[in-house]
């Protein structure tokens, strides 16, 4: 640091005082303009709405299907979260326990993303075909539950 590159702190900006009276040069409407909708306590639209035109979400058509009742949500888990299980039989309950996933949902997924260093017996709902493959080359067995 040198004496010629030395400045004052900068100022934060302090926040506009809105309505407080007309010198302030936000009095009065308070920036709001004259009456209207905008200008009411509480007032403005909501979300989508287009002045009383059909909205563009109810214009366009329903697609697909939506199973969101009765779709299975699983709790993904990945081969190098496995490597930090300490245990040689990995279950939902034991990675709960390590603190390796935060809840079960509906099940337990091992995804092949990353590899397997040990040799561990692993049951879950689901397995990836590559999770599966990279479990059992590493000398490991899997458990469909």
């Amino acid at each position: 640091m040198e004496l010629g590159n030395l400045h004052p702190a900068t100022k934060k900006a302090s926040k506009k005082r809105i309505g407080r009276g007309v010198g302030s040069g936000l009095g009065k409407t308070s920036g709001r303009g004259h009456k209207g909708q905008k200008a009411r306590s509480g007032g403005g639209v909501r979300r989508g709405f287009e002045g009383g035109q059909t909205p563009l979400y109810r214009r366009l058509p329903k697609r697909g299907f939506n199973n969101a009742r009765f779709a299975r949500q699983y709790t993904e888990v990945t081969l190098s979260m496995l490597n930090q299980s300490k245990s040689a039989e990995v279950t939902a309950e034991s990675l709960l326990k390590e603190g390796i996933i935060g809840k079960v949902n509906d099940g337990i997924v091992i995804l092949g993303n990353g590899n397997l260093d040990k040799a561990l017996t692993v049951k879950a709902k689901r397995f990836t075909k590559t999770a599966s493959e990279k479990i059992q080359a590493a000398g490991g067995k899997i458990e469909v539950i």
